[in-house]
Parts: structure tokens; sequence; C-alpha cells
């Protein structure tokens, strides 16, 4: 979404998109010839640190000129006030970094991003008030929106083209077209917020759709609307579409489908790399710009990933592979060189190899003992003890923003259909949103009902993205409500990276196989590291750190997804790596790990059309 500046052939830089100066009046009228500009995505958020310029330098050398990047609030500002930007989540060195490498920046900064990121960027505090309407001009949601911004944007700020640095335009909001609020003051308010903080001349722009209802609701005067379409569109009607709201100026395509997301339980997704070439041509054919979303997918590390509500809650894998034109690793696949041997049609190539793939390394089966179930442990994962509620409350209630808590209460002597799992320390069995909502278990008098809460990721796109997680309404047997809670927010993660489990396994860890528990190894990297892949022979499902880094959810009995990604930068070379796992439903009776130089999916079936998003 830009063009390039071209004079006695030497690319002098980029001025600004067309687009920004048809906004602005500053109409750049010099001896020079406009080249539509060929962009991709990557975020910052699911590559790690370490990996940032190898990432951006296969995609400087795929003749791309421009990134486009999202800006994740929850990322940044993870409890009111709190703001983090050291790090992996250093944006200000992510984007000096594009401008070293000669990159243009079309950056989005929310404060909704969507992204199949946890809540669509929003952070899940806001839902500490319960009836807040988010994404609208309802006050408070509109307070902590114009706190954040005040800290981001003026970071943003000198990176402007206009002011010397390399963004050549800013989203405001994403895709709000297909939002059900439509609420034209809260896009007015923001688009105020915006030109206030960055300035007169800034290059704003908005995403949506190409249906009528998407840019009727998710455009406004003032705001160059831009579209997003896969391979396998019309593009005449696509972008007849753009042109409806936005008669003048270049034609965008601000995220073109290179591949799609996974679901667990679902087939993994490919689009052919045939198909995401053509259009990509197609396209550069009649000028435009367009955005390749996404260049690289990336991880969802940790709890990042989002969900969908499509006939169902449908969370989002670890892996954000998207068959991407780099795998989720950072390799280049035969579509990135389709896709580089199409932009070879329209301009010249950078001079040089494109960097290869990355070293990998099967480090081999490592054997896991088991540490301690989750219950005896309570002390160390919530030293701050529990929360008593006569009835069972909401992760938003007790301010536990993701990850697990466990709520237990008394058993009545009566069987029970309920949410729950253990019961007593016997394991149960599992629950599940939109699956099964009834579990009968048998309880003595005195007994102690347990129940361990997931939050499989909060939902990022639609109208449901106010997605509060737990018991949403009291349990009842019968008619009658149970009482009387014990709430424990559990702080794995900082337990965890403080060295914790110890070595010397807890006193429960002879119990059985099934329920929560906590398992650990280590295994030796001498001398090097390399990225590698871990598979779980046998595991159910849980979460896996290796040397305090949380790695994501594993679900290999669901799939597709088999292993998880392990980047070298997490490992050791002069020491052991010490293994954490966490394991929900039921370990294999001889625990272990598989560590391979290969991702593996169970299905790799292509779906036949991209789904709007």
């Amino acid at each position: 979404m830009g063009l390039s500046l071209v004079r006695d052939g030497t690319v002098l830089g980029v001025l600004a998109q067309e687009i920004g100066t048809f906004l602005a009046g500053l109409w750049y009228r010099r001896s020079c010839v406009w080249q539509s500009l060929r962009a991709a995505s990557l975020h910052y958020s699911r590559v790690p640190r370490p990996a940032w310029r190898d990432r951006l330098l296969k995609m400087y050398m795929s003749g791309l000129s421009a990134l486009q990047v999202y800006i994740p609030w929850n990322y940044h500002e993870p409890l009111p006030g709190v703001y983090d930007f050291a790090g992996e989540r250093d944006v200000e060195a992510f984007l000096d970094l594009t401008a070293e490498l000669g990159l243009l920046v079309i950056l989005r900064p929310g404060p909704y991003i969507c992204a199949e990121w946890e809540m669509g960027g929003l952070p899940a505090w806001l839902l500490w008030k319960p009836d807040i309407v988010l994404r609208s001009s309802d006050p408070d949601y509109l307070a902590a929106m114009d706190s954040w911004l005040h800290v981001l944007l003026p970071k943003i700020k000198p990176r402007l083209y206009q002011y010397g640095g390399n963004i050549i335009s800013v989203q405001v909001e994403n895709e709000y077209g297909s939002y059900y609020a439509c609420d034209y003051n809260y896009l007015q308010h923001l688009l105020g917020t915006f030109r206030a903080l960055l300035g007169p001349d800034v290059v704003l722009f908005t995403t949506d759709g190409t249906r009528a209802e998407e840019l009727r609701c998710g455009t406004l005067p003032g705001l160059y609307a831009t579209v997003d379409f896969g391979p396998g569109s019309n593009i005449t009607e696509a972008f007849g579409a753009q042109r409806l709201v936005q008669p003048k100026g270049p034609l965008v395509n601000s995220e073109y489908y290179t591949g799609w997301l996974d679901y667990w339980g679902e087939a993994h997704a490919s689009i052919s790399s045939a198909r995401v070439a053509q259009g990509l041509e197609d396209m550069l054919r009649l000028g435009a710009n367009v955005n390749m979303y996404m260049f690289q997918g990336g991880t969802n590390f940790a709890y990042w990933s989002g969900a969908d509500f499509k006939e169902g809650y449908k969370p989002v894998t670890t892996s954000y592979d998207y068959d991407a034109p780099l795998s989720e690793a950072g390799d280049p696949t035969e579509k990135l060189f389709a896709i580089r041997t199409v932009i070879s049609k329209f301009q010249a190539l950078p001079v040089g190899p494109m960097p290869p793939a990355t070293p990998k390394h099967a480090y081999g089966r490592v054997a896991l003992q088991k540490y301690a179930n989750l219950l005896d442990v309570l002390d160390v994962l919530c030293p701050s003890g529990p929360i008593q509620s006569q009835f069972p409350l909401t992760f938003e209630a007790i301010k536990q923003v993701r990850g697990l808590v466990q709520e237990g209460t008394l058993a009545p002597e009566t069987p029970l259909h309920c949410l729950c799992v253990p019961c007593s320390q016997e394991y149960q069995g599992t629950l599940e949103r939109d699956g099964q909502t009834a579990l009968q278990v048998t309880g003595r008098e005195g007994d102690i009902l347990d129940v361990l809460l997931e939050n499989m990721g909060r939902i990022n796109f639609g109208a449901n993205v106010s997605d509060f997680k737990g018991l949403l309404r009291n349990l009842s047997l019968e008619s009658s409500p149970l009482h009387g809670w014990l709430l424990y927010p559990l702080a794995i993660d900082p337990a965890v990276q403080q060295g914790w489990p110890h070595a010397a396994p807890h006193k429960s860890s002879s119990r059985g196989r099934a329920g929560p528990a906590f398992y650990m190894g280590t295994f030796e990297s001498p001398g090097s590291t390399w990225d590698t892949f871990v598979k779980f022979p046998g595991w159910s499902k849980g979460q896996l750190w290796i040397n305090g880094f949380n790695l994501g959810r594993y679900w290999p009995q669901r799939g597709p997804q088999q292993t998880l990604f392990v980047p070298s930068s997490v490992l050791h070379s002069d020491r052991p790596n010490n293994i954490t796992v966490l394991e929900l439903e039921g370990a294999p009776p001889v625990p272990s790990l598989l560590f391979l130089d290969q991702p593996l999916f169970n299905k790799t079936l292509s779906r036949s059309a991209v789904p709007a998003k």
C-alpha cells in the first residue's frame, strides 16, 4: 500500500502512498515513476526475537518492499497501566530493524487486530467491567483505549515517513465492518486520536471485506478504505467493491491470504502455491498494491492463541504455520519461490542468495518422571492462597487473565451432572465448551469436588469477543446449587520461570497417571543449539515449558498439530535443558518426549476455499 519513487533508474526512497497524497492534498509531482507496492505480514509477537533479522532478510530477498505488522495491545499492557516493551516485546527495536534492512512498514496498531490472537489483541482485563461494550464509544472502553494509545503512538510518531522513518501508513481499527456495533462515533473518536498523536499528514486507512455491509460500517471519511480477499476471489468484483467507497487512489488488497489457520480437531489447512502465485500475478498486472497475509505465521507461544465462533467454539492451534511462504520455523517453501518468481516479472530482485533454512536437530527420546499431581502443589502455584466464594467465579471476576484456575467445593452424597473433573483426587473426566456438557460423578459426603478450568483462548473475531472464561453460572445438583467454593488462580508460569519444579519428585508422584500432573526431565545440546520439534507419544493434552519458556499447548489426540516447535534460542548449549510438562488428562505409562527434526501433522487436506475472516 504505497508506491516507490524512481528517478534516473535509481531508487530514491518512498515518499508516501498515493492514498496519503490524495487525502492530505500533497501530490508529489516530480519526474518519477510510481510502482505498486509488494508487502507481506509477519508478527514479531509470534517469532522469537533472535530470529527477527533472519525472517525480515528473507522477506527483503523475496523482492518485497514493505512489511505489514500488528501491535497486540494485550501483549504490551498485561494489566491496567502496566506496560511491557522489553525483550521479545521491544516493538521499537523490531521497527528499527525493518528500517535497517530497507523495508517500509504498514503499521496496524489496533486497538483491535483479530489475527487469531487471544481476544483479538484486546486485553482481557477490560472484561473486569462485565457490562463494558468493546470496540464502541462506551466511555470505559474509550478511556482504557485512549490511555493505551497515548503510550503507544508517541513511540510510533518519530518512525513515520514524514519524520524520517519508514512507516508509510497506519491502520485505524481492523475489519470493523464485520463487528456488530457499527459505531461511527467510535471510529470518529479513533480518527481524532490518531490524528492528534501522529500528526495531520500520516496516511490512515481501514481494512474490510468486500461485502457492502462490511464496507458501510467499517469505513469513514478521512480514512482510506482498502479491502481484503484471498486466492480464488473475483478480483474485478473485489476491487470494484473498494471503488464504490474509495473512488480515487490505488487499488489495495490489505490481506491477500497465502494460506489459512488451523483449528484443533480439523484438517491442516493449505492452499496451493500455484493458486496463490496466480492470484498475486493477476493483481500486480492491474497495478494493485498487495499485502500477503502471512509471509510467516510463526507460533502462538504460551496462551496467545485465539479462537473463532463459527457453528460453535473453535480454538486455534499453537502452530500458526498458516501454510505461509515461510514455514513456522522460518524455512523457505515452494510457495515462497513461486511468489518470488511472480515478483521478478515486475521488478528486479535483490542481488544475492535467499538465506537458507535454519539447521534442525532430532535430539531423540527424552525420559520424563512424574513430579506431582497439580492438586498437591497448589501452595506453590497459588502462594497467596485461595479466594473464598459462595458460588463459582469467572476468570475475569478473580482477575486471572489467562491460563488455568482451580475451583473446589464439598461434594454431596449424590451423583452429579456438572462441569467438573477430579473428585477427591480421583480423575473423573473432561468436559468442553460446545462439547460434552454433562458428566456423572459419584461422590461421598465430605469429598472435595475439584474443577480445573482451562482458558483455551478467547474469541478473536465477530460479536463474541467479550468472551468470559470459567464457570459462567453455578453448578447445581438437581435444583440445589452447590456453594462454598475455594478458587485458586494458578500462577504456573512465574513458578516455572523461577526454577520450579525442583529436581526431587514430590511425595504424591506415585499416584495414578490420570488427571492433572506435572512431569519433568532434562536433555543436553552440547556445543551448539538447533531448532527442533517435540512429539508427545501417548500423551493427551497439556502445556510444555523448556528452560522456563512456555512453548504452548499440545493436544495430539485432537490434532492436526502433533509437534510443538522449539526454537534454538530457548535452548542451552552449556548446561542441561529443563523440561516441564503439565499433562491435564493422562500421561503414557512410560512418559517420554520425542524430539524430531521436522514437524508432524496428522492430516494435510487442502481446503477448497479460503473462508471470510
